[in-house]
C-alpha cells in the first residue's frame, strides 16, 4: 500500500537537493574563472574535468548505494548521503583552488548517489498502477527545486559567486535533520537480501544487464536519452552567455522557468499521460518532444525564443518516469534498489561520456572563432540525433516486450 508521508519526505527530499544543485549552476563557471584565475575559455576545460569527476563518482557509487539499501534498509543511506552532500557544500564554499573543487565534486557524486535509493523508496510504497505518477513526482519534485534553486543561485552570485555554495550546504543540512526527525523504514527485514560485491560495483552492475532480459534495450533507451540530455546540463550557461550576453541572474531565471515547466508536466502530467495513453506512448511523445525542442534551442537566434521552447523542453521529461516504471513493475521487491543502482550506473556512464561529447562539440564549433562561423547549437544537434537512435531502440524493445505494461 502506498505511503503518502513517505512520499512526502522523499518529494521534500529530492526538491531540496535539486536546490541545493541548481544554487551553484549559475555561479560554478564563474567560481572556476576566480578561483583558477581563468578566462571564460579557459575555464571550459576545466568545467568539463569537474563534471566527469562528478558524473565518475556516482558511476562507481551508484550500484554500491543501491546495493547497501537492499541491505540494510533505504533510511540509513539516504540519511549518510544527505549529510555528506552538506560537507561537500562547505568544502567548495571553502576550496583555495581548482583541486579543492574537483575534490567537492568528487564527494557531491558519492554522496549524490542517493538518487538509486530515492528511487528504490519510491518503488517500495507504490503499486504498479500508480507507479509512474509516483516517478513522475519525483521530477517534479526535481523541478520545484530547480525554481528555487538556480533564481536563489543566481541572486546571491551577484553578491559573491561563493555565496550560493554556502546556501547550498545549509539546505542539504537541514534536509538531513529533517529526514533524521520524519524519516521511515520502507523495506522490512524479510525483503533484503544479502550484499554482494560482485553485483554492488559498476562493472559488476553493467555485467548484471543480461539477467534482465527484455528490459536491456531500455537500458540503451535510457542511457542516450539521458546523454543527449546533457547538452542543456553543460552548455547552457556558455550557450546563453556567450550568444544572448546573459548575466548569472539571467542565467538562473532561465533554469528556474525550465523548473516550473519540468513541475507543471510532471507533476500534473506523467499519471495523466500513463493513465490514459499507456507508457509506451507517453515515451514515444517525451522523445518525439526532445528532438523538436532541442534543435530549436540549437538555432534559435535570439534569447527570447528559448523561453518559447522551454514547456516544449520539459515535456520530454515524461520518457524518464515512464521508461522506469515499465523496468521497476518487471523486477523484484527484493532488487529493486540494485536495479535504481544500475539504472543510475548507466546514467551516470552518459553523464561521463556526455561532458566530454558536448562540451568537445560546443568547444570545436565556437573557440578561436569568428562569431559568423560560430555554431552554438552543435550540441543540441547532436543531442537530436541521440534521441531519434533511442527511439527506434525504444520500437525495438517495445516490439518483443510482453507484459501489460508494454502492449
Amino acid at each position: 500500500m502506498q505511503n503518502n508521508n513517505a512520499l512526502i519526505f522523499i518529494f521534500i527530499t529530492i526538491m531540496l537537493d535539486a536546490a541545493g544543485v541548481g544554487i551553484i549552476i549559475p555561479t560554478l563557471p564563474a567560481l572556476i574563472e576566480n578561483v583558477g584565475n581563468l578566462t571564460t575559455d579557459e575555464s571550459k576545460s576545466y568545467y568539463l574535468l569537474i563534471g566527469v569527476a562528478y558524473a565518475g563518482m556516482q558511476f562507481i557509487f551508484a550500484p554500491v548505494v543501491g546495493g547497501l539499501s537492499d541491505r540494510f534498509g533505504r533510511r540509513p543511506v539516504l540519511l549518510m548521503s544527505l549529510f555528506g552532500l552538506g560537507l561537500d557544500y562547505i568544502i567548495m564554499f571553502f576550496a583555495p583552488n581548482l583541486v579543492w573543487l574537483v575534490i567537492g565534486r568528487c564527494m557531491s557524486g558519492l554522496f549524490g548517489a542517493s538518487y538509486s535509493t530515492a528511487m528504490a523508496y519510491i518503488a517500495d510504497v507504490s503499486t504498479p498502477d500508480n507507479k509512474t505518477r509516483n516517478f513522475g513526482l519525483v521530477g517534479a519534485a526535481f523541478g520545484v527545486g530547480f525554481i528555487m534553486g538556480p533564481a536563489i543561485g543566481g541572486f546571491l552570485g551577484e553578491v559573491g559567486v561563493r555565496i550560493p555554495f554556502l546556501a547550498a550546504a545549509v539546505v542539504s543540512l537541514i534536509n538531513f535533520v529533517y529526514g533524521f526527525i520524519v524519516l521511515k523504514e520502507t523495506l522490512p527485514p524479510e525483503k533484503r537480501r544479502v550484499f554482494n560485491w560482485k553485483r554492488s560495483n559498476p562493472i559488476g552492475a553493467i555485467i548484471q544487464l543480461p539477467k534482465y532480459k527484455e528490459l536491456g534495450l531500455l537500458f540503451g533507451v535510457i542511457f542516450l536519452y539521458y546523454l543527449a540530455g546533457t547538452a542543456i546540463q553543460f552548455t547552457w550557461v556558455y550557450l546563453t552567455k556567450e550568444k544572448f550576453d546573459w548575466s548569472e541572474g539571467d542565467i538562473g531565471l532561465s533554469l528556474a522557468v525550465v523548473g516550473i515547466c519540468v513541475a507543471v508536466v510532471q507533476g500534473g502530467l506523467s499519471g495523466f499521460f500513463a493513465k490514459r495513453y499507456g507508457n509506451v506512448k507517453t515515451s514515444y511523445f517525451s522523445l518525439f518532444m526532445f528532438v523538436i525542442s532541442v534543435v530549436g534551442i540549437g538555432i534559435a537566434p535570439q534569447g527570447w525564443m528559448l523561453y518559447a521552447l522551454m514547456l516544449p523542453y520539459a515535456i520530454t521529461g515524461l520518457a524518464g518516469p515512464a521508461i522506469q516504471a515499465i523496468m521497476s513493475n518487471n523486477t523484484k521487491d527484493s532488487e529493486q534498489g540494485e536495479l535504481q543502482g544500475t539504472v543510475t550506473s548507466v546514467l551516470s556512464l552518459s553523464e561521463i561520456l556526455g561532458p566530454l561529447i558536448m562540451m568537445t562539440l560546443y568547444s570545436l564549433t565556437t573557440v578561436g572563432l569568428p562569431e559568423e562561423k560560430r555554431i552554438y547549437g552543435s550540441p543540441y544537434f547532436a543531442a537530436a540525433n541521440m534521441v531519434v537512435i533511442a527511439g527506434y531502440l525504444f520500437w525495438m524493445a517495445t516490439k518483443q516486450f510482453r507484459t501489460d505494461e508494454a502492449k
